[in-house]
């Protein structure tokens, strides 16, 4: 008996994505193959009073026949499937979810696999749209305004029994108490806390300037309207605060010394400059490219318009969820305590996924492809910023993975490369502290 007489099949292609195949499959063929999954088994199955090979069939029917039925169903509706995929030449996106069908004939067993396919994707003109290019050339300015960054980093405190001026460093006791009674939150030993840093509320923060070590302060705060915490918004609370410790900051000077902090053996300060410069540019152009990525991905969004599979979206959803789970497991977080759910990345999911499909799509379409010499540029550039860079270099290359993730980044490049070619490309300076994100 040929495959076709023992399968029929239907394709219902009602949604844009989803589609069912109704199959049909003999139940003779099924018992044949269970009869054939029994024989085979009894030559190996092992049953008391009996040697291996010789259980009589009947005996390994009644203890194994459901199994191998299910296992030989499985198998005939796999065939149907797969047979009917590469005959329709679908793609299909996920994996499909078997139903019985109890509508089949005498003599068949009826199933629906339902599954999605991915879309067909046809690239709409670029041409039409805009995109702002933000340009920043690095000076000696940039790279003092980097340094001062860098030296306020390693700003060193020292205990002081003065007053407490503006960016001291304070160590406190405090409670907080509404109405005569402590509330939920308003309470903390050893707070560090810096003069003028904004930490505290401004009612809190008036009475940390002037204060010195050992002294105890109490004094009203009042909490915003809009406060978080409903039952604090818009009420009156009383404070009272030890404070343990008052430290001045000391910053280091830009010498020798300050140069070797950086890396540079020698102390040669110079020497320093031009390092710090280096990664300064390697920094800026990598935030330029960034800020010029997202609109360019912007843009493919918004002219081609797809509908993607859901179980393309789920995988993704899920990925990111996990992926979310190692990084606060990373940081120490039991996740017990903070649950991370695949659904909160759904919006997320969907667009890196609409954009995996219109990138695929725009390489091969437009060739693409990534070239080795680029990887290894990409590869190179970032092997820069260690010590040892042939090192990292022969890391890279030993980790297929890793390496994925220059080779996507490459890919990325390209695709914003071509787009820049054909959109209409608007170059606008930005502000170092705006790209660097340090705008007031």
């Amino acid at each position: 008996m040929t495959d076709k007489a023992t399968t029929e099949m239907a394709i219902d292609t009602s949604s844009a994505l989803e589609r069912r195949i109704d199959m049909t499959v003999a139940l003779a063929e099924v018992d044949k193959d269970v009869e054939q999954r029994l024989k085979h088994l009894s030559r190996t199955v092992k049953m008391p009073g009996f040697r291996p090979g010789k259980v009589p069939l009947k005996m390994v029917a009644q203890q194994y026949g459901s199994q191998a039925r299910s296992e030989a169903i499985g198998a005939a509706v796999e065939k149907a499937y797969g047979e009917k995929l590469r005959e329709q030449k679908l793609r299909v996106a996920g994996y499909p979810r078997i139903e019985p069908n109890a509508d089949a004939s005498p003599g068949l067993l009826g199933f629906t696999a339902v599954f999605e396919v991915y879309p067909d994707v046809t690239l709409s003109d670029i041409s039409g749209q805009t995109i702002e290019k933000p340009t920043l050339t690095v000076t000696e300015a940039e790279v003092d305004k980097t340094l001062d960054v860098l030296r306020k980093q390693r700003t060193i405190y020292t205990e002081t029994d003065r007053a407490a001026i503006k960016d001291d460093r304070l160590l406190i006791d405090f409670i907080g108490r509404k109405n005569g009674e402590e509330f939920p939150g308003g309470k903390a030993s050893d707070y560090g806390v810096m003069v003028g840093g904004g930490m505290m509320l401004p009612d809190f923060e008036t009475h940390l300037e002037g204060v010195r070590a050992g002294e105890r302060k109490v004094f009203d705060v009042t909490f915003p309207a809009d406060y978080q915490n409903a039952e604090l918004a818009g009420m009156t609370a009383q404070f009272e605060m030890h404070v343990k410790k008052v430290e001045s900051p000391r910053v280091p000077e830009i010498d020798a010394d300050f140069a070797r902090q950086l890396g540079v053996a020698d102390g040669d300060v110079d020497k320093m400059r031009v390092e710090v410069r280096a990664n300064l540019e390697r920094e800026v152009r990598k935030r330029l490219l960034a800020k010029v990525k997202g609109q360019v991905m912007e843009a493919l969004l918004r002219v081609n318009p797809i509908e993607v599979p859901k179980a393309l979206v789920a995988m993704e959803s899920e990925q990111m969820a996990q992926a979310a789970r190692r990084d606060m497991e990373s940081r120490g977080m039991t996740m017990k305590n903070v649950p991370v759910e695949s659904s909160w990345f759904g919006e997320q999911a969907t667009r890196r996924v609409k954009l995996g499909l219109l990138l695929a799509e725009l390489v091969k379409v437009r060739d693409l492809h990534v070239k080795p010499e680029q990887v290894r540029a990409i590869v190179d550039e970032y092997a820069e910023t260690f010590e040892d860079p042939k090192e990292v270099v022969r890391w890279y290359y030993s980790q297929p993975q890793r390496l994925a993730e220059a080779e996507a980044l490459a890919l990325e490049n390209n695709v914003v490369d071509w787009v820049l070619a054909n959109a209409m490309v608007s170059e606008t300076p930005i502000a170092f502290d705006e790209l660097m994100g340090n705008a007031a």
